[in-house]
């Protein structure tokens, strides 16, 4: 990440403290930011004065998935803490069938050619693996975009912003949305460009089409109609948008594993088994989510504690300020918490998968990782918000202190 997306924004006004909440990808493994948003929300009820806790962040970016739960929160963000409790809501009530349907015969999972040959037909007729029109309805049903607009109209929120990687020009755009309109400061660097456009339901399919296994959505930017996927494709400076929007903290919740669990396992790493095309499909998503958030964050970091240590003097002379940025990560393995969950695919998925090679085997987590992005189901995203909720309680110290609180 290169040092300008810590220079000092024209949208932060001397002295304003202005959190950010920023949210990666990661398709149904985002469920892991409802766990922690919702010990989150109720370490700072506790914390808090009388009264109702007003919502914490005034900047909310999101990427793929997490544009999903941003935009979510978005239009919650009136009701305080209490969007938090929606957003938690709204997981454990969802199903795959909500999200995307797919047409297999069971059949398929008795041999990875005929599974291979099949998919490839699916993509062929509709330019990804599945169809994902019922995520569509989904949205339309949870979000109120009018309600995104009384938030920042009434100051509750300064910013949201959604990310989405264009196909036709390669680009990597980042939708503003703000209550006075295009903000000053809309940024253009190579390969990377900011647009003020309100959020839709089209912004988030776009942001949220995984490569392969969601079809590309059409928006419009610069006058003419581009195709887009998802925005963690090309991302080279996921903390960027916040920055660029006067975040002065940040706290990014990913749900990438920086150790993930092998292909085939001990065993199968030994024996120099060759990986499925499943397993390598699961690796490729994996690195997609994960590479350039780790990286963005110790970039930042390194540069935010630079300028901590210069004189004053001089530090007040740079075009740079220094941002406290928490980030937090699943600390143990999704994927083989995935393949623990797999039984709970709806049939046809199921099938596919286990065709693919996609579902793993005993000690071999890491083969069920694309399963993971897919598992839209009630066990699976239970055990993705426990795991949330109990890595946020394992930092409550470094929470609370992020939003000033004495750990209690």
């Amino acid at each position: 990440m290169p040092p300008e997306t810590i220079m000092s924004s024209a949208l932060l006004k001397p002295g304003e403290d202005c959190p950010a909440l920023v949210l990666m990808g990661g398709g149904a493994r985002t469920a892991y930011q409802a766990g922690v948003l919702q010990a989150l929300s109720s370490m700072l009820g506790l914390a808090g004065s009388d009264g109702a806790p007003p919502f914490p962040f005034k900047i909310l970016v999101g990427t793929s998935a997490g544009a999903l739960n941003a935009t979510f929160l978005a239009s919650r963000a009136s009701d305080g803490l209490n969007a938090f409790g929606h957003l938690a809501d709204f997981w454990t009530g969802l199903r795959s069938s909500q999200v995307y349907h797919l047409k297999v015969p069971s059949w398929i999972r008795s041999s990875r050619i005929a599974a291979a040959l099949f998919l490839s037909q699916q993509v062929r007729a509709q330019q990804a693996f599945l169809n994902n029109t019922p995520l569509v309805d989904t949205l339309h049903k949870v979000i109120s975009l009018p309600s995104i607009d009384a938030a920042l109209n009434d100051r509750t929120l300064k910013a949201l912003a959604v990310t989405a990687s264009s196909y036709t020009s390669g680009v990597h755009w980042t939708f503003c949305q703000t209550a006075t309109g295009k903000p000053d400061g809309m940024w253009s660097r190579p390969g990377r460009r900011a647009e003020f456009q309100p959020v839709t339901i089209e912004h988030l399919m776009a942001s949220s089409a995984l490569p392969f296994i969601f079809p590309s959505t059409p928006l419009w930017v610069d006058g003419r109609r581009e195709y887009f996927g998802d925005g963690s494709m090309r991302q080279s400076s996921p903390l960027s948008p916040a920055l660029h929007l006067g975040a002065s903290r940040i706290l990014v919740i990913g749900v990438g594993q920086p150790e993930r669990a092998g292909f085939g396992g001990t065993q199968a790493a030994a024996a120099g088994v060759r990986p499925t095309l499943g397993a390598i499909a699961g690796h490729a998503l994996a690195s997609v989510f994960q590479d350039t958030l780790q990286a963005d964050v110790e970039q930042a970091t390194r540069v935010s504690k630079t300028m901590r240590e210069l004189p004053r003097e001089i530090a007040a002379v740079m075009p740079y300020r220094a941002v406290d940025i928490l980030a937090m990560a699943p600390s143990q393995s999704l994927d083989a918490l995935a393949q623990a969950h797999a039984g709970e695919l709806p049939a046809a998925t199921h099938h596919a998968l286990e065709g693919l090679g996609a579902l793993g085997s005993r000690g071999s987590p890491g083969g069920a990782a694309l399963a993971s992005y897919l598992l839209f189901e009630p066990g699976f995203v239970k055990a993705l918000m426990a795991l949330g909720k109990h890595d946020a309680y394992a930092r409550k110290a470094e929470l609370l202190a992020f939003f000033g609180y004495p750990a209690s």
